[in-house]
């Protein structure tokens, strides 16, 4: 790692517009510049892609172009996962998705932010504070979730929000800022939209059915 990543990663003030900061991320962006441009018949070039862009593409990982990124290369993704179009990641930072999580059209996670103070600000000086998005997590259209946040496993973070902070396990939170509403528990295998109901039979069936395995086929 270069003196200037590790700067990068310590969570101290660092301004982002040197020489080598900017000729490193050049590279990246052609990377995603390529990846955006793909047509939908090149499924394999786009993995491809995204293998060579971020730091981890775990297993059946999916995202609908255009993606935004400011480098790729310091996002981890597990398996599984999904990313619906216009999403956006400011990852001068690390950013870390569980195996299993979605995430809806618009979606921010910013690893990276500026100073408050105005004489600082306009030379560019900003910090970065890994963001982490534990297993099977949903976060809603619209959201932003900002640095050094950690959403916990199994949590649903609602269309809108903007997430300040830490959001425990299996959890629904959303507003701006982003608050925990309820926990996610046996109610939500009974209805799931507007008092629509899952019976417990039906509810086994779409389980036996769509098997984590046939979903990725």
């Amino acid at each position: 790692m270069q003196a200037w990543e590790e700067e990068v990663h310590s969570g101290r003030l660092y301004c982002c517009r040197g020489a080598e900061f900017q000729a490193a991320q050049n590279v990246t962006m052609e990377l995603l510049w390529e990846f955006n441009q793909t047509r939908p018949s090149e499924q394999a070039r786009r993995k491809a892609l995204l293998q060579a862009y971020f730091a981890e593409a775990g297993e059946d990982l999916y995202i609908e172009p255009p993606f935004h990124g400011a480098w790729g290369k310091n996002t981890h993704w597990g398996r599984n996962c999904y990313a619906n179009s216009n999403v956006t990641f400011v990852d001068d930072g690390e950013i870390f998705i569980g195996d299993n999580c979605l995430l809806a059209p618009n979606v921010v996670i910013t690893a990276t932010g500026h100073a408050l103070d105005p004489e600082l600000r306009k030379r560019y000086i900003q910090f970065s504070m890994p963001v982490v998005l534990e297993e099977n997590v949903w976060i809603g259209a619209n959201a932003t979730v900002l640095p050094g946040v950690r959403i916990g496993k199994n949590s649903v973070i609602g269309a809108g929000s903007v997430v300040t902070r830490d959001v425990p396990p299996d959890s629904l939170a959303a507003g701006n800022p982003c608050r925990v509403l309820r926990p996610i528990d046996a109610r939500d295998r009974e209805r799931y939209f507007r008092g629509r109901t899952v019976s417990p039979g039906e509810y086994d069936a779409l389980l036996d059915v769509y098997t984590l395995e046939s979903t990725n086929e």
